[in-house]
């Protein structure tokens, strides 16, 4: 190995890792405020990347007719646990289950986006109303449950959704078009637009949730649930809301991912469970509860996985997934167990 090649590994390692960041932020989001190790967190990434992939070859996104049905299906719940007594806040319920699904169906039957801003737009559409649907059928019913049993109900989520991406998209691979073919040789080393493009929406998204948590109410009430969610309760803080948002986010963060991930790599069905188990390594290394530490644990993944593809390409996946047990071995002896909370 050269200076050279390091350096093209280092640029590798960085751009993988943005992406990794993301799916640790979100996986660190979701578990914060609804302790959902939310194992799915990939397939949003294989189905905003295979959707734009259809709408630029000018096929209609078969996985459209999956986020009616969870519309509809979610409209049918509500009714049924209004009927039962249960207050059901109909305005945040139409936002997830009418307005954005009747906006993505509009786009992609009526307008059949052909530039890439609307078919980006109808992705978006198309893919972050199924976080807050997802949780709704999926997680809210067992919100007092224990974490396990919530692990338990995120590997069945995970499956039914792989098998779902398997029947909309089937087994062929995609890739998408670049937002930037630009290319730079600098230094012998080249630096391609798409990999700006990475980092450069990463740190938008990164800089954006800061000021999102830091700065306005939602993201303040957010914070709240994910440090006490009974105080918050308390306090008039509608924890399930709580919930919706931050499954949108995910699945938004997801979506962007996929989106920005699609031009440098071909994806599969079932890509999105290595790149988010992948993302779940960063997180652990942040204790599922720190952005910083998961964004250095993303960037940490991402130059493992970098290296270790050039020294021991056959058993990358393995060396990276190894790094889990010294993290966990080190937290179990420096983190003093506590009674699961509600």
């Amino acid at each position: 190995m050269d200076l050279q090649i390091a350096l093209l590994l280092v640029q590798d390692g960085i751009v993988n890792g943005a992406i990794y960041a993301l799916m640790a932020l979100a996986l660190v989001l979701v578990f914060s405020v609804t302790r959902v190790i939310f194992i799915p967190q990939g397939e949003f990434v294989a189905y905003a990347a295979l959707a734009m992939a259809a709408l630029q070859s000018g096929k209609l996104p078969a996985v459209l007719w999956m986020l009616l049905a969870l519309a509809a299906i979610t409209l049918v719940v509500e009714a049924v646990r209004q009927a039962r007594g249960a207050e059901v806040d109909w305005r945040s319920t139409a936002v997830w289950a009418v307005v954005l699904p009747a906006l993505a169906a509009l786009m992609l039957l009526v307008v059949k986006p052909e530039s890439m801003l609307l078919q980006v737009l109808a992705v978006l559409l198309l893919v972050v109303p199924m976080g807050p649907l997802v949780y709704r059928l999926a997680y809210r019913p067992l919100a007092h449950a224990t974490v396990l049993i919530l692990l338990i109900v995120s590997v069945a989520l995970h499956l039914v959704m792989v098998g779902l991406g398997l029947f909309f998209f089937g087994a062929e691979g995609s890739r998408t078009t670049p937002f930037s073919e630009a290319r730079w040789d600098i230094g012998g080393m080249t630096i391609t637009g798409q990999s700006l493009v990475i980092l450069g929406v990463t740190a938008l998204l990164v800089v954006g949730m800061f000021f999102f948590f830091e700065r306005t109410i939602v993201g303040k009430a957010l914070r709240a649930t994910a440090i006490n969610r009974v105080g918050a309760r308390l306090m008039g803080i509608p924890t399930s809301l709580s919930g919706d948002l931050s499954f949108a986010l995910a699945a938004l963060i997801g979506a962007v991912s996929g989106l920005l991930i699609a031009p440098v790599t071909t994806i599969y069905y079932d890509t999105g469970f290595l790149i988010g188990l992948k993302g779940f390594v960063a997180a652990i290394v942040g204790g599922l509860g720190s952005y910083p530490l998961a964004l250095a644990g993303a960037l940490l993944v991402g130059l493992l996985e970098s290296f270790s593809s050039f020294w021991a390409s056959a058993f990358k996946e393995v060396i990276v997934f190894t790094l889990i047990i010294p993290v966990l071995w080190w937290r179990s002896l420096n983190t003093h167990h506590v009674e699961d909370e509600e």
